[in-house]
């Protein structure tokens, strides 16, 4: 019973806790220009992906956000797929154009929370200094 209670309870933590370390490194990212023009393509990208799917394919508008990100993240559960013509051209070249704009938006996101958790331990960023900048130190 007691092993029963510290799952429930460690999964809570993690519902809990995974999406408030997202928030605060994606809050913490915005203040970054370049972020934020990669994160204003991400928004555009799912915006346009649920648009088309919405008036080519006559999904609902949550049926096609859902379409859209999931194929953007690679999940693609089987549940939906385009039937149209034009719905399988568009969703080839959205995933061309899509997967590698999701990494490198996950990947800004992960470096944000690393960066912020070793400066919450009070320790600098852990990259080597290149030899260049050890010389210029002299």
């Amino acid at each position: 019973m007691i092993g029963a209670v510290a799952a429930v309870l460690l999964l809570l933590a993690v519902l809990v806790l995974v999406p408030l370390r997202f928030a605060r490194a994606l809050r913490r990212s915005l203040k970054d220009p370049e972020f934020r023009g990669l994160f204003a393509l991400v928004v555009v990208t799912l915006l346009a992906g649920t648009l088309f799917y919405w008036q080519i394919e006559g999904w609902s508008l949550l049926d096609s956000f859902y379409f859209s990100s999931i194929t953007l993240t690679t999940v693609g559960y089987g549940d939906f797929a385009p039937e149209t013509a034009a719905g399988k051209l568009f969703t080839v070249f959205y995933l061309f154009t899509g997967i590698g704009l999701i990494v490198a938006f996950l990947n800004a996101v992960a470096h944000a929370t690393v960066e912020q958790r070793s400066e919450r331990k009070g320790r600098p960023d852990r990259r080597p200094t290149p030899p260049e900048e050890e010389r210029k130190e002299e």
